[in-house]
């Protein structure tokens, strides 16, 4: 089992030499082992192929999307509930998983929304509820008692969802990066991929020191996927979003098991903040404290060239929403990580095979902040697609074709 402290490079293993004298060429190559991808080598490997990862820093690391201690999950899904079916296969995906690996990696912790009755939060996760007969407690009578970390405007209406709760993302990859490997899958860390070329036969993809062939690519290289594929660049914006780790006045009604994983979404800004209780390091890892975090596309950034100091007006944003919303949350920061949302116009997803290529390379991108908890789902989708250059889910709703213009 990986515990909460390991940081493992997984680019090599025990019989590397080995994997790599049988040639150069791969059923399918992933480009970028993060979340997505490390998933994706994962089921690909489980469906017998010979499958090579390629990932430009270390497995895992903090320059991306997936950093961060832990992601809330949820099936009444405000943004759409077209995404509803992907998220009771990724629950489903997430239970076999842990099984199999005998690793916690989902905690129910139910989740608290709180907003204006009308505001696209509150509207839609009723919508996506009554849609997919999700259970919801919209009763608000008891919430004082019931929650008493929240103090919200009484013209909020509040939303209890049981089967909320949250996801380690880093526990998640290495899970997934280890058995990968220990199913035959090759992992190369601090190799980013350089250049991708279809060919009448086969995919080259080269890097500073080795060109790799292969019959499927699947490209989910987060921040990084407009780079590999520039007709994408218009259609994908990359902003730094900080979160924060805080010292409460009062620690105990804030701690794992007083306090579920919450959603506020105030009318005077857009988005929402979120949050999770205090989460103990021996169990977890660090960040120490009360983790907050505002979701909506932040600072536009370059991926190479992210300013992660002088955020001091992020900070205070989440300082007074800790200090209107949980009273009683904030006594000082311990804490401050960025990450990067990769945004397309319309916040959803991105999944499709790219156009050109014969249904032989697969994207997966702008994941805009809400993605981490569809992995295990989506994962299994992406080794469907470059397998059978085919899916049976539900996912046209995601495909390029959305957009005005053709790629």
């Amino acid at each position: 089992p990986i515990t909460p402290f390991d940081h493992v490079v997984l680019c090599v293993s025990a019989n590397l030499p080995d994997k790599m004298a049988r040639g150069s060429h791969f059923d399918v190559i992933v480009l970028g082992v993060g979340s997505m991808g490390a998933a994706a080598c994962y089921y690909l490997a489980k469906k017998g192929k010979r499958v090579l990862g390629l990932e430009q820093f270390e497995i895992t690391h903090e320059r991306g999307s997936h950093n961060g201690q832990s992601r809330i999950i949820r099936q009444a899904y405000f943004e759409h509930p077209d995404y509803v079916p992907l998220l009771k296969k990724a629950y489903h995906n997430w239970r076999v998983l842990e099984q199999d690996t005998g690793t916690i990696l989902y905690h129910r912790t139910g989740l608290f929304y709180a907003g204006m009755p009308d505001s696209p939060l509150i509207a839609g996760t009723k919508r996506s509820a009554a849609q997919y007969h999700i259970p919801l407690d919209v009763s608000a009578a008891t919430h004082e008692f019931r929650f008493p970390a929240f103090r919200v405007p009484g013209s909020f209406e509040i939303l209890f969802e049981p089967d909320a709760g949250f996801v380690t993302p880093e526990r998640a990859i290495l899970t997934y990066a280890q058995q990968a490997l220990r199913l035959g899958a090759t992992l190369r860390a601090r190799t980013p991929a350089r250049l991708w070329k279809t060919t009448p036969s086969h995919i080259e993809i080269e890097t500073d020191s080795e060109t790799f062939t292969c019959d499927g690519l699947v490209i989910t290289a987060g921040a990084w996927a407009s780079q590999l594929l520039p007709e994408l660049s218009n259609r994908l914006t990359v902003t730094r979003q900080v979160a924060a780790w805080v010292e409460p006045h009062v620690w105990d009604k804030f701690t794992l098991g007083n306090m579920p994983c919450w959603l506020i979404a105030p009318p005077e800004f857009p988005g929402a903040f979120y949050g999770f209780p205090i989460l103990p390091v021996q169990q977890f890892g660090g960040p120490v404290g009360l983790k907050v975090a505002y979701h909506y596309p932040g600072v536009p950034v370059s991926p190479e060239h992210v300013h992660r100091e002088n955020i001091n007006h992020e900070e205070a944003h989440l300082t007074d929403a800790i200090e209107r919303f949980l009273p009683g949350g904030y006594a000082s920061t311990l804490a401050l990580k960025t990450c990067l949302y990769t945004n397309t116009p319309d916040e959803h997803f991105i999944i499709d095979f790219v156009p050109g290529t014969d249904r032989r390379v697969v994207v997966a991108a702008g994941f805009s902040g809400h993605g981490f908890k569809f992995v295990a789902g989506l994962g299994e989708t992406l080794a469907d697609m470059a397998i059978n250059k085919s899916t049976h889910d539900p996912i046209n709703f995601l495909g390029l074709n959305r957009f005005s213009s053709s790629l």
